[in-house]
């Protein structure tokens, strides 16, 4: 029986809340490539302590690509629980070179082979919060979710809120919606959070819709389970060399309609997140004369545990030791 225990999830905390630190020195500095490099290395380090016998199955590319928490490493002390990881130490390069919101670092983790092995690819998806799940389906066309969502919300269509991507891709998506009549929150990163915001009653998000990146679309499961909302999603390749790399990742039915559950298998998922810059979700990491102030969510499926956690940090040098 896996206990994936809140000592863990606080641990899983820890790690967030550096790996944001140490990116958040690079706001603003034009440099993507820095940024991301700080959140890596201070996460990957991080994990050296902690008492898991862990492998990344969500990261920063294969071996070839990544030097570490690359997709098939393994890290923890390889003295405790068997876990599939899944991290995104940066969320957001771009906003976080170029001063903009809604950046993260991002960790989830499931038992042993709980976890979809997604492919660098797109995935098409929708995301509701807990009053909507069951009224949904990514088959439907827009105007037919955005109904059913407001009338599982008690809201007028006029009133239900679309969180979605910036992409020239969604240009035909937008113009549905305005159609429809519905109001509409265009980010031009991050549908992590914007998938998560859906589920969260203090947020004014009611549904995620468009394609973004397929490892996201799983991070964003594991939180959405945790908070009894729902994520449909399908694969979007843009040539053949993704599809083969997704059947050598054992994925068999490449134009699946893929269910939460599919993307996060069982009961038991550990999230947790860190804000970089300020987004829909959390508050980026703030500066201090004594260090720093972080703001993060860490999410307990089993449980239904959802913490939101402002920590000041009191260190000295560039970032804070581990």
């Amino acid at each position: 029986m896996y206990r994936l225990d809140r000592n863990l999830a606080l641990e899983f905390v820890r790690i967030t809340e550096a790996a944001a630190i140490a990116s958040a020195r690079w706001t603003g500095r034009g440099n993507k490539h820095k940024a991301d490099d700080a959140a890596v290395k201070i996460m990957r380090k991080a994990f050296n302590n902690l008492d898991i016998n862990g492998k990344i199955v969500i990261g920063e590319g294969e071996r070839d690509n990544a030097p570490m928490l690359y997709i098939g490493e393994k890290v923890g002390t390889k003295k405790g629980l068997h876990l599939d990881i899944a991290v995104d130490p940066l969320e957001c390069t771009n906003s976080v070179a170029f001063g903009k919101p809604n950046a993260m670092s991002v960790l989830a983790a499931s038992p042993k082979g709980k976890m979809l092995h997604a492919p660098d690819t797109y995935m098409d998806k929708i995301a509701v919060g807990p009053e909507s799940k069951g009224k949904i389906n990514l088959d439907w066309d827009v105007s037919k979710n955005i109904e059913k969502v407001a009338k599982a919300k008690n809201l007028e269509v006029e009133d239900v809120n679309v969180i979605l991507l910036n992409r020239s891709r969604h240009e035909k998506l937008i113009k549905e919606i305005r159609n429809v009549g519905a109001r509409i929150t265009i980010i031009d990163d991050g549908d992590v959070s914007g998938a998560i915001a859906s589920c969260l009653p203090e947020s004014d998000v009611d549904i995620l819709l468009g394609i973004g990146a397929a490892p996201e679309g799983v991070l964003a499961a594991s939180a959405i389970k945790c908070l009894g909302g729902e994520i449909q999603g399908r694969l979007k390749f843009r040539n053949e060399d993704e599809k083969e790399r997704a059947k050598k990742m054992g994925i068999k039915k490449l134009n699946k309609k893929l269910s939460i559950d599919n993307m996060v298998k069982g009961k038991i998922s550990i999230f947790a997140a860190t804000g970089v810059s300020s987004g829909p979700l959390l508050k980026g990491v703030d500066f201090t004369s004594f260090g720093a102030q972080t703001h993060s969510i860490v999410l307990r499926s089993k449980t239904g545990e959802q913490r939101f956690i402002k920590t000041n940090h009191h260190f000295t040098g560039k970032v804070p030791k581990i």
